[in-house]
């Protein structure tokens, strides 16, 4: 019963340390009184945990306000240099590695491009590359390598958690890769994995546009689609952690073929390579039919490319420049364009009706896009995408739902990795 007791009070102090930490992270600087009226602790709860989180340097004082009739009242803040954040962004071309500190100020970044469909996308070489990152940002910040909480990993496709992350990337052709076994032959440091889309729209939710909300969905759109479901301010992540492919939804029955093997997916209407295909084929009207369906799934990519170049996209598409160069040529386009006007259209369409299924079925107070094509869409077609959202949505739910774009820039994949040991950080009141 003693060592019962003792227990209790044990985690009764680590939850009180882990309720200030988060007050002092989100909400400071504030003083000591104002943590007690923000928790709800006692004084004497307040005053002895924060001389704790002030012994192990994890608070700092910041300064100081006049009270009422009183002394000058001490402000405490989460001291930004006590320990480093990693995020990792395993995209579909290039691999991103930046460190942080505690305040997720940028200190230092490491960036290694992936050729799409080329070997370097295979898991030993990203992994590989993921550990040079390690290291390469750790050198260049001159951080203490003790000093670093953690590392969060996003990734692409679905991660099971449980003993070790494994990842499965149906649309890369990949099922269970052991990434946490494979990086732990390369690194000691703590290890946090998830889908990059939902540490994405975690970040979102404390930091950008998300906040506030206690229920949003963040959709984001890039060479893939995907989205961040949060209910009652939690991420929702279904019975095996693969909720939120939100791509992979069916938006027209036996429509283009998808990369993930289905047929009429979403992601096969507004993920950027789509776009591309259907800009492609439309300038020369050279496809049709099950060539379409081909070209769709990537296979007539490269002639696509080809007639969009000659058609007035440039050498964005032509000579094989990057993904993002070509979509955002597009968008730029679509002005003076008309066939660049109706593809965007199109595909806010199809976009719309995404969107419309996320408000049915979730019923959320926000919806945020985001993802590099999301901003670029977003940017030039939102009230489009807001209207077509109308048409397909119950009127409602639709009603009170806000649809706008994310505030935390185009290539935020990293930066939400990073609150993957933020988040156990606050949770657990220690910074290792």
């Amino acid at each position: 019963m003693g060592q019962m007791n003792r227990r209790t009070v044990r985690d009764l102090r680590r939850g009180n340390r882990s309720t200030l930490l988060r007050q002092l992270y989100f909400q400071g600087p504030v003083s000591r009184q104002e943590l007690g009226t923000l928790t709800g602790l006692s004084s004497g709860s307040v005053s002895n945990v924060v001389g704790e989180l002030l012994a192990d340097g994890l608070v700092e004082e910041a300064g100081s306000v006049e009270s009422d009739g009183g002394r000058p009242r001490t402000l405490l803040r989460v001291a930004p240099g006590s320990g480093h954040l990693i995020g990792v962004d395993v995209g579909e071309t290039h691999v991103r590695v930046e460190l942080f500190d505690l305040t997720l100020t940028e200190l230092a970044r490491w960036e290694h491009p992936l050729t799409p469909g080329g070997l370097e996308r295979e898991p030993e070489p990203v992994v590989g590359h993921i550990l040079t990152g390690l290291d390469a940002v750790v050198a260049k910040s001159g951080a203490e390598p003790g000093k670093v909480i953690g590392v969060g990993v996003g990734v692409p496709g679905v991660v099971e958690q449980g003993d070790e992350a494994l990842v499965h990337g149906p649309t890369a052709g990949r099922d269970a890769v052991p990434l946490e076994r494979l990086l732990r032959t390369g690194t000691e440091l703590p290890l946090f994995i998830d889908n990059g889309a939902t540490a994405q729209g975690q970040a979102e939710m404390w930091f950008g546009a998300g906040r506030g909300a206690d229920n949003a969905v963040i959709a984001l759109i890039g060479s893939g689609v995907g989205a961040a479901i949060v209910t009652a301010g939690m991420p929702y992540r279904g019975a095996t952690s693969s909720a939120g492919e939100w791509g992979h939804t069916v938006v027209q029955v036996g429509g283009r073929a998808c990369r993930c093997g289905a047929v009429g997916c979403l992601e096969a209407y507004v993920g950027a390579q789509a776009v591309l295909d259907r800009y492609g084929r439309r300038a020369g009207g050279v496809y049709g039919g099950a060539e379409e369906d081909a070209a769709a799934a990537g296979v007539g990519a490269g002639a696509g490319a080809r007639v969009g170049a000659a058609a007035g996209v440039g050498a964005c598409l032509g000579a094989g420049e990057d993904q993002q160069a070509a979509f955002a040529a597009i968008v730029g386009a679509a002005g003076t364009e008309a066939r660049a006007r109706e593809v965007l259209e199109e595909t806010a369409a199809y976009l719309g009706a995404g969107i419309a299924d996320l408000i049915n079925l979730f019923n959320p107070e926000r919806i945020i896009l985001g993802g590099w094509a999301g901003l670029l869409l977003g940017g030039r077609m939102l009230p489009r995408i807001r209207a077509a959202t109308a048409a397909y949505a119950l009127h409602r739910p639709y009603a009170q739902t806000e649809i706008g774009l994310a505030e935390l820039g185009p290539d935020a994949v990293a930066l939400g990795a990073a609150t993957l040991p933020l988040a156990h950080f606050l949770a657990t009141g220690r910074a290792r």
